[in-house]
């Protein structure tokens, strides 16, 4: 690999690393002696064995992929945290994805737990998904807000027995029931979190699946649960006799899949989002009536009943993928979640009423990837992180869902809905790469501070490129072209200082021309 040799060397000294052994890169042509019967080279991704989160070893993670993929990380290089915040939640780190954040609202939401306005961070590449669901909460808003109501709260694990025939499967059920405290005792010694709340029982063939319910707190709890529910079954595969296999998980949790049996049965919370939409206001701010809606909602369950949905939402994903990618969420958990039931019908008043109910919304503020950096601050954006708030959290989370709801329906009932993504979401593919920056954490080099992560940088002709550090500003000075950036200092512009704790990176970049001089304007980066 291109990696430096002072780097190498460490390694190698420390013998901490293991290092993959040159390879062509991808696509290579094969050598003309090449059989097609050996096997694949062992290429491996290069990891220590001690901190595989220094900056040596990331640095090396980089080049490696760069040379095996053949291109340049300008962009996902950047971090603005430290690599070891992300032991726990990413392995193999070499830097960051980093999706576009937008914010909607306020929202007024009328919960038990969550109570006022709201902004609410949306993590998305998607144009007009932003505006429109900031659309629907200002209706919301106008009418006076949305009720939001948390009505169940389970976390599952589902393992399948295997036993020689039906009877002693029915036998075994009997056996659960009768001993649902001691199986609980068990289960729980386990956290101090996870309570067992029930267990279903379904029998079929000579297999028995146990679906174990649990409440996991402010945490998603998946991994809580496995480690309760196998503590249970090693019990009970030691006082039941006749049990010749089991497995920890039998795929009725579904987890990760929609199903009908969370939305039966509930799968994480259960919430209920519902608000009624002034006939009026409705044409006038979202050009739709009271019963065009209604009647769309009646033609589209056909299409959901045809097409075998177990969801009859527009486009719940949006709203809780958005969210989940802002606040740190396991995302694959979007496939149940988004399942919603969505109903409409006329007041008296000819006013509309519209709710949705998201059976299976799996969400944390406690855990997992909510405690990292980026990801804390939007749930901190809507006052949802740490313990105590998950509640709240899922109350914000399903009346994000109706906002979107109503803005999309009303505009596919509109004829709006085309020329709406024509005006803001059609993005031809042009290159977006032209504008490049880098940090100091970006050339893999020296660990940058969190409370300074970025570096202003100057680029002109190719042969004027400089780096300059901004202090409690917001944009550089331009170029000059000869390598070296005018430094802009906080006390030139009192009104434009930002406390050291949210610094900014900032570039000026420009075309090749003439003497290098910088073309492009200064460009503005952060909030």
């Amino acid at each position: 690999m291109s990696v430096s040799s002072d780097l190498l060397t460490r390694a190698m000294q420390l013998n901490l690393l293991t290092l993959p052994p040159r390879v062509p890169a991808r696509n290579a042509p094969a050598p003309p002696d090449a059989d097609a019967g050996q096997p694949v080279p062992d290429v491996r991704v290069p990891r220590f064995r001690g901190d595989d989160y220094c900056d040596e070893i990331v640095a090396m993670r980089r080049s490696f992929v760069e040379d095996f993929a053949r291109t340049r990380l300008h962009h996902t290089r950047w971090c603005s945290f430290d690599p070891h915040v992300a032991r726990g939640n990413c392995e193999h780190f070499v830097g960051v994805a980093q999706v576009p954040l937008g914010i909607a609202g306020p929202l007024r939401v009328n919960g038990e737990h969550a109570q006022g306005d709201f902004l609410v961070p949306l993590a998305t590449s998607e144009g007009t998904l932003v505006a429109s669901y900031n659309r629907g909460m200002q209706v919301l808003n106008a009418c006076g807000g949305v009720k939001c109501t948390v009505v169940a709260d389970a976390m599952q694990r589902a393992p399948v027995f295997v036993l020689q025939d039906a009877r002693r499967g029915r036998e075994l059920v009997e056996f659960v029931r009768a001993n649902f405290d001691l199986l609980a005792r068990m289960a729980e010694t386990t956290s101090n979190v996870a309570r067992l709340i029930e267990i279903e029982t379904y029998a079929a063939n000579k297999f028995v699946f146990l679906r174990f319910n649990f409440y996991t707190g402010d945490a998603a709890g998946q991994n809580m649960v496995t480690k309760a529910t196998y503590a249970a079954c090693q019990w009970l595969v030691r006082h039941f006799d006749g049990i010749e296999r089991y497995y920890l998980e039998g795929n009725l949790a579904t987890d990760k899949k929609a199903s009908s049996i969370n939305s039966l049965r509930t799968r994480g919370k259960r919430v209920t989002a519902e608000a009624i939409i002034k006939r009026e206001l409705m044409h006038k701010r979202l050009h739709a009536w009271p019963e065009q809606l209604a009647y769309h909602n009646q033609v589209a369950n056909v299409g959901a009943y045809l097409s075998g949905c177990v969801s009859n939402g527009l486009h719940t994903a949006n709203a809780i993928t958005a969210i989940s990618i802002a606040t740190g969420q396991d995302v694959a958990n979007v496939a149940e979640s988004s399942a919603a039931i969505v109903h409409t019908e006329l007041t008296a008043a000819g006013d509309l009423y519209m709710s949705v109910t998201i059976p299976s919304l799996i969400v944390a503020t406690f855990g997992g990837g909510t405690g990292l950096p980026t990801q804390r601050e939007c749930l901190e954006i809507m006052g949802c992180y740490g313990k105590g708030q998950v509640l709240k959290f899922a109350e914000i989370v399903a009346g994000t869902v109706l906002a979107g709801e109503l803005s999309l329906a009303c505009a596919i009932s509109a004829s709006e809905w085309v020329s709406s993504h024509e005006r803001m979401g059609r993005n031809r593919g042009e290159d977006k790469t032209v504008h490049r920056t880098t940090g100091a954490h970006a050339a893999g080099g020296s660990r940058r501070s969190p409370e300074r992560p970025q570096a202003a940088e100057v680029n002109g002709n190719g042969n004027g490129r400089a780096s300059t550090r901004t202090t409690g500003t917001r944009a550089a000075s331009p170029g000059n072209g000869n390598g070296k950036g005018n430094r802009r200092d906080a006390s030139d512009d009192r009104a434009d200082r930002r406390s050291p704790e949210r610094p900014v990176a900032a570039a000026v970049n420009g075309h090749a021309r003439g003497n290098g001089h910088a073309n492009g304007g200064t460009r503005r980066a952060g909030p």
